[in-house]
């Protein structure tokens, strides 16, 4: 059996996901150590893991990608947050890898420092993304916008076009942080963000088609698990159990970013409408809101069980939020307010699994009617549930991380010919 060494960027929203990965990694027999955001140690230690907090370094540096006056300003902010968090992350894994002596390694695709570092170490390492990965494809249109797939030859003229503007702008922010990261690991610098992707040789994908894009050029080190849904253990509120209408589950991001006008906009285009509204903020604060007698709102309250009853998810756009709906085939209404949340909005709508709305647009009445719409999605919602099953979840993942990585010695990276 192996000692797994795990890192997670200080996001709930990434550490949520990899925990039903190390659940079952554990069950398997495998030792399981962690390093992850200090608000969540005790709860990680609950679950028999070996934990210890991440640098408090890396947590100072927040993330305020929200005062962005646009998409571009905002991708700024994230590129250097994440580039300044390199320098902590990657020491920080160090010291890790020498206390415990592991015979892997997992490392969130957001704690740039520690992926240069685990390549740096050389063992068998894996990267695990849990949002849309940012891989370019000649089958899929350049990441960043929310426009849809390309149909038929003015679709890829219009790809072909746009791919190399979009995707220079993209990587004239971002590189600079991650090479400063690989160049403090001793490493080469990169000329594209794909080959960070393709350095590892395991890509834990926590998605599946139909919900992601189909590509025919995947590289072999990206395997899509499907969603990995956890959430804290909690009971259901009682108040929960007396709700005799179809349920709308309201979600914001669980990393602030300024979304709660969703929640307020929810409350008001909603509150004649034969539903039950229950909002959560988990980075907001609920008495801030004008509460009419057919809703609850509340810091958090377990999805699953609101999940059960709900006819409709009205998400941020953030990957865990939608795909948690998704998997148990309740549709989606996105309106995504920044970071990769256009992407996740325009496959909700591309799998006809619900609707999105752009946030300028964000009014009561358009907000309603695409609720409305969204319901009479619920076909589209449940194909992806089918497609998120299959795809097999933690087990496939385990199953991935034994196959690919236990037992097997280093190699260096492939050589990876990169789409253009």
């Amino acid at each position: 059996m192996a000692r797994i060494l795990a890192y997670t960027s200080p996001a709930r929203g990434h550490l949520f996901p990899v925990t039903p990965i190390l659940d079952e990694l554990q069950k398997r027999g495998h030792e399981i150590a962690l390093r992850t955001l200090a608000s969540q140690v005790p709860l990680m230690r609950k679950r028999g893991f070996d934990v210890e907090l991440i640098n408090g370094r890396v947590e100072e540096v927040l993330l305020e990608d929200w005062r962005g006056r646009n998409a571009r300003q905002g991708l700024a902010l994230v590129a250097e947050v994440l580039g300044s968090r390199a320098a902590y992350d990657a020491v920080d894994l160090r010291d890790a890898i020498a206390l415990e002596c592991p015979d892997m390694v997992l490392v969130d695709i957001n704690s740039w420092g520690a992926l240069a570092e685990a390549e740096r170490w050389g063992g068998p390492w894996a990267i695990v993304c849990p949002y849309p990965l940012p891989l370019r494809s000649r089958d899929v249109p350049p990441y960043g916008l929310g426009i849809p797939p390309a149909r038929g030859p003015l679709g890829r003229l219009r790809d072909s076009l746009l791919r190399p503007l979009v995707t220079r702008s993209f990587e004239n922010t971002m590189l600079p942080g991650i090479n400063r990261g690989r160049a403090g690991a001793g490493l080469p610098v990169i000329s594209h963000i794909d080959e960070t992707f393709h350095r590892a040789p395991l890509l834990l994908y926590l998605t599946a088609e139909p919900f992601e894009y189909h590509r025919s050029d995947w590289p072999n080190n990206v395997v899509m698990v499907g969603p990995c849904v956890w959430e804290p253990p909690m009971a259901a509120p009682d108040w929960l159990k007396d709700i005799d209408q179809p349920v709308v589950l309201v979600t914001t991001s669980s990393e602030y970013q300024n979304d709660g006008r969703l929640v307020a906009t929810a409350l008001e285009a909603l509150a004649h409408e034969p539903v039950h509204v229950v909002a959560t903020l988990p980075a907001g604060d609920p008495a801030n809101f004008d509460v009419p007698g057919n809703a609850h709102v509340e810091r958090f309250v377990p999805h699953g069980s609101v999940l059960d009853g709900a006819v409709c998810a009205v998400t941020h756009g953030g990957m865990g939020a939608t795909q948690k709906a998704l998997a148990r085939g309740v549709p989606v209404c996105a309106v995504p307010f920044g970071r990769d949340q256009l992407e996740v909005a325009r496959r909700v709508e591309v799998a006809r699994a619900g609707t999105r709305l752009a946030s300028g647009r964000l009014t009561p009445g358009r907000l309603r009617a695409k609720v409305r719409e969204a319901m009479g999605c619920r076909d589209g919602a449940q194909r992806v549930a089918a497609g998120f099953e299959a795809a097999g979840g933690p087990s496939a993942a385990a199953d991935a991380v034994e196959r690919r990585l236990i037992g097997q010695p280093s190699t260096p990276p492939r050589e990876t010919t990169i789409p253009v």
